[in-house]
């Protein structure tokens, strides 16, 4: 019985498939080597700095957001002063 062996690029999982069917034989998963408490706690630091950098982006952009509305508000009542004396036409009627 032949058997290929493939290495997931994505998991690194170990994947054993049958030559002849194609069929996957058998599956293991890499093992992770386990850290430190030290280690750990680094990693939640940095996750956490990602987090609060990613909210205060996002807070800026709403503030930013409220400022561009309005913006757009203006110039789509100054286009509607110009447009006021053609009638109104609804794009649906137009099939």
């Amino acid at each position: 019985m032949e058997r290929y062996t493939v290495i997931c690029p994505c998991c690194e999982a170990t994947i054993n498939i049958d030559a002849h069917t194609g069929a996957i034989l058998s599956h293991e998963e890499k093992k992770k080597a386990l850290g430190s408490f030290e280690d750990l706690k680094g990693e939640l630091s940095k996750q956490k700095e990602l987090r609060e950098q990613i909210f205060a982006q996002e807070m800026s952009s709403q503030k930013d957001r409220e400022r561009l509305l309005e913006e757009k508000f203006r110039e789509a009542l100054k286009r509607a002063d110009t447009d006021s004396d053609k009638p109104f036409r609804n794009p649906l009627d137009l099939d």
